[in-house]
């Protein structure tokens, strides 16, 4: 049998070494690592990769996107999928800055806790690329979603990418709404709605503090996933995972920090880098690495 190929297309200068590691942990034989990679000059590279080999043997050759800056590498993952010939292609992952596995594994979570349809969930600073994705992800399981920024005009444009679909895969409108809260008491009215809430603001922005969080009554759980001190949601530890809130009290709702869904997070990653290798036509994005998350869970 062939031996295992992945080619990571990075567009930072220097490619991810915490991409690479993890492809070798997956099980890649053979690893080819290539820096600031554009879109506009990857078909050379893509057509190195998938006419060298034919047949059953092309699924031994899988492509991963990552880097720093997201949107470039959205856009170089397109560009890859665009050098493809029809059934002459390999598979491919898009995971730049861990976006996909990191907002998978934050919405798997909450549901060891909580049925997502029907609930309101709120996701904090879900401008972003990984609070994009949380977004849509929970939309697509049935919650109905606020999006809050500190600019209306930027959750509304998030709103819209997020419908016009993350991935590919429109997420239905009616679930979203923008929100940019001008007052605490209007960012408290809205979070005091909400079931389930996960923070994904820039870091070292504290979006929420412990004596507001521990005001919420109606809350089910919230997951901070901002690594950079101080917590995005106040009182949460990094470490935390499905920790109560209020020890002792069977109703208290359970808290995450970002290493406490880092866990399956990291599952998740090793299990989409080695799902690669099953066929040569997949292409793994938010809703493929979701799905992958959650057959880590069970």
């Amino acid at each position: 049998m062939s031996q295992k190929i992945l080619f990571q297309f990075d567009v930072d200068p220097q490619p991810s070494s915490f991409d690479s590691v993890v492809a070798v942990d997956a099980g890649v034989d053979r690893l080819f690592r290539y820096n600031s990679v554009e879109a506009s000059g990857v078909e050379s590279l893509v057509h190195g990769a998938m006419f060298t080999r034919g047949g059953d043997d092309l699924k031994n050759t899988a492509i991963f996107v990552g880097g720093s800056e997201v949107r470039q590498a959205e856009d170089l993952f397109e560009a890859v999928q665009n050098a493809f010939f029809g059934p002459v292609r390999v598979s491919v992952m898009l995971d730049a800055s861990g976006c996909n596995t990191t907002a998978a594994a934050a919405v798997a979570s909450v549901t060891k806790h909580m049925t997502l349809e029907g609930a309101m969930g709120v996701v904090l600073g879900g401008t972003g690329p990984v609070g994009r994705r949380v977004a849509h992800m929970l939309a697509r399981q049935g919650v109905r979603v606020v999006l809050t920024s500190r600019s209306m005009d930027r959750a509304e444009s998030a709103c819209q990418e997020i419908v016009t679909g993350i991935g590919g895969k429109a997420s239905h409108e009616h679930a979203l709404e923008p929100a940019a809260p001008e007052t605490d008491a209007a960012k408290m009215e809205l979070l005091g709605r909400a079931d389930v809430i996960i923070a994904c603001g820039a870091a070292g922005v504290e979006m929420l503090a412990a004596d507001e969080l521990g005001s919420l009554k109606n809350l089910r759980v919230a997951i901070d996933l901002n690594a950079v001190p101080p917590a995005g949601i106040g009182g949460v530890d990094a470490f935390d995972k499905a920790k109560p809130l209020r020890e002792g009290d069977g109703s208290s709702p359970v808290v995450y920090g970002p290493i406490g869904v880092g866990g399956l997070k990291m599952r998740t990653h090793k299990a989409a880098i080695a799902k690669l290798f099953e066929r040569n036509d997949l292409v793994l994005d938010a809703d493929e690495i979701y799905d992958i998350t959650i057959e880590q869970m069970k």
